[in-house]
């Protein structure tokens, strides 16, 4: 039963080690030299309640989930049933638990799945130190294909702090689950395959990747406040900036948050904030005092399902529309959004670049499904481009300085405080060429020019969006899309390919400003467009229809979260248009 990829989930309550057991199981996988994804999923609770660990490996790179899975491992039922909809199990899926712990809730038998029982408390009981999420682990490597000596060293490494018996413990836990998976169910298992070269394949998560992204692009100080689901960004970077020299300061709220990375920036350092929605909400008006005063700031938005607390620990792409309006007056600013884990990494790198060449405040978007996903995925590229702000160091002579001269590009050069004879004045008040506050239609009229030229005119190059067999010729389909949508529209483009249809998708990284000359060279030739997006009022199609002129026949896909929209869905549509 070899396949080309093989998807499961690891269920229990809190406590059970679900998350812990699928992060070993990623590193074991990349050892064997597989592919991974993990997303979690979890409840609202601060401390306990259920979990899930939702993973799929691959023998090539994935972006997505499919759209069920092949095995379902519950540790124990608690809670379980909370999960049933973001666990789609089919007629040949095979559903685990131990019947020491009772029966499999109602809920996840609707397509009526195989069941099967380990016992995985009995098992581990008999072993000192053994933990039923050992058992669990080696049930699965058994049944999909993993390698004993894949898992061997992954826990000698995360257990060596604790000592060589919780290791042997671990291991014989692990070794007995091994054992055991013979006398399951056969499920999908992935043929083996070279481990990749040191090196050649990293294990990061999206809210990392975003920390890295930070740090290559010159960002040395952080100012932030913890918020689910941003805040392994700010774990992450708290000892990853001090080895570079830069300071990361947790504040008292959001509120504080924004003004000190505006400070900042102002005193000449690349700076950056990570937040989600609840926080973005109360960093909006210092957002806009960044634009007029024309101080360079980068803000990252991990999306999570909303209004208000919503499922803080959920995943949705809906805060779109306040990072693209959100602002009172009208405050030209920039709003890109990450399309993959790894992505992450690249838009945040490139956000940093942006704010610091046109000096003015640029949005990160990513998602809780992005953020907290873990991924075992190529190395990224090293890219070259950072921050590079035009800055003032001498003033002419005769001359005062005109901080915020009217140029051609919008662009004036930006003096650091202290510079002799560059003093000015920065606030949130209209002002003229000098930085004097200015009541004058004139004054804000060139002002208001001047900041919008500056994101209208700069070159964005190819990095706009990313387009997928634009080339192909053919085909007058097209999927559009965002953000983690990306993923499964992706992975139904392949599909569709594999079954000689042809299409195109194209991935908007750059959300604002609009860019419908490239987008309309894009769209040539095509007669047909699918729009794909988690929200529930289609924020992102009511955002294009605003701002670009889509192809007649234009469809939106979209719903809210916590559930993603699978490949499946956007395959079914394509196939509908080749009838």
């Amino acid at each position: 039963m070899a396949a080309p990829s093989v998807s499961l989930v690891i269920a229990g309550s809190g406590g059970a080690g679900v998350v812990t057991a699928g992060s070993l199981l990623l590193e074991a996988a990349a050892n064997a030299g597989w592919y991974a994804l993990m997303t979690r999923s979890a409840g609202p609770q601060i401390r306990g309640g259920e979990a899930a660990a939702m993973i799929r490996f691959a023998t090539e790179p994935i972006a997505s989930h499919d759209d069920s899975f092949h095995l379902l491992v519950a540790i124990d039922w608690e809670n379980i049933s909370r999960f049933a909809a973001e666990i789609p199990l089919m007629a040949n899926s095979l559903l685990i638990g131990d019947p020491a712990l009772g029966e499999a809730p109602a809920a996840l038998l609707c397509n009526s799945p195989r069941q099967a029982g380990l016992a995985m408390s009995e098992i581990a009981s008999a072993i000192e130190g053994g933990r039923s999420n050992m058992v669990a682990l080696g049930a699965i490597a058994g049944m999909i294909g993993l390698p004993v000596a894949a898992m061997e060293s992954v826990v000698s490494r995360q257990l060596r702090r604790k000592g060589q018996a919780a290791i042997d413990a671990s291991m014989a836990a692990f070794n007995a689950g091994f054992a055991a998976a013979t006398g399951l169910p056969a499920v999908p298992r992935l043929p083996g395959v070279d481990a990749a070269p040191n090196g050649e394949r990293w294990s990061i998560t999206g809210n990392e990747a975003t920390g890295l992204g930070a740090i290559r692009g010159g960002v040395r100080f952080v100012a932030a406040y913890p918020i689910t689901p941003a805040t392994e960004v700010l774990e992450w970077l708290a000892p990853s900036l001090a080895k570079v020299g830069g300071v990361l300061v947790q504040a008292e709220d959001e509120l504080a948050s924004i003004n000190q990375i505006i400070g900042a920036s102002y005193g000449g350092v690349p700076a950056l904030t990570a937040t989600s929605g609840p926080g973005l909400s109360l960093m909006i008006e210092s957002i806009g005092l960044a634009v007029a005063a024309e101080v360079p700031v980068v803000v990252v938005d991990v999306m999570r399902v909303g209004p208000s607390t919503g499922i803080a620990t959920k995943s949705e792409q809906s805060d779109l529309n306040i990072a693209v309006y959100g602002m009172h007056g009208d405050a030209p600013h920039v709003v890109v959004a990450a399309n993959s884990v790894a992505d992450c990494l690249f838009t945040t790198q490139w956000a940093v670049h942006l704010a610091e060449s046109m000096q003015t405040p640029t949005l990160v978007l990513t998602d809780q499904l992005l953020g907290q996903s873990r991924a075992i995925l190529p190395r990224p590229a090293e890219l070259a481009f950072i921050g590079q702000r035009q800055t003032a160091v001498v003033a002419e002579e005769g001359q005062r300085y005109q901080r915020y001269a009217l140029t051609g590009s919008g662009v004036s050069p930006m003096a650091i405080p202290g510079t002799p004879g560059l003093a000015y004045t920065a606030d949130g008040l209209e002002h003229n060429e000098l930085g004097t506050p200015s009541s004058q239609a004139s004054d804000h009229q060139a002002q208001m020019d001047k900041r919008l030229r500056k994101v209208a005119r700069f070159d964005y190059g190819s990095h706009w969006a990313d387009i997928v067999d634009a080339e192909a010729g053919g085909g007058n389909i097209a999927i559009i899309t965002w953000g983690s949508s990306t993923g499964p529209a992706r992975e139904a483009l392949d599909r569709f390919s594999a079954m000689g249809g042809k299409a195109r998708l194209i991935s908007l990284r750059l959300i604002a400003p609009a860019q419908p000359d490239k987008l309309a060279a894009a769209l040539a030739g095509i007669e047909r467009a699918l729009v794909v997006e988690q929200s529930h009022g289609g924020q992102f199609h009511r955002m294009l229809r605003a701002f670009y002129d889509l192809p007649r026949e234009t469809l939106a896909l979209h719903q809210p979260g916590p559930l993603p929209i699978g490949p499946g869905r956007i395959l079914d549509q394509l196939n509908a248009w080749r009838t």
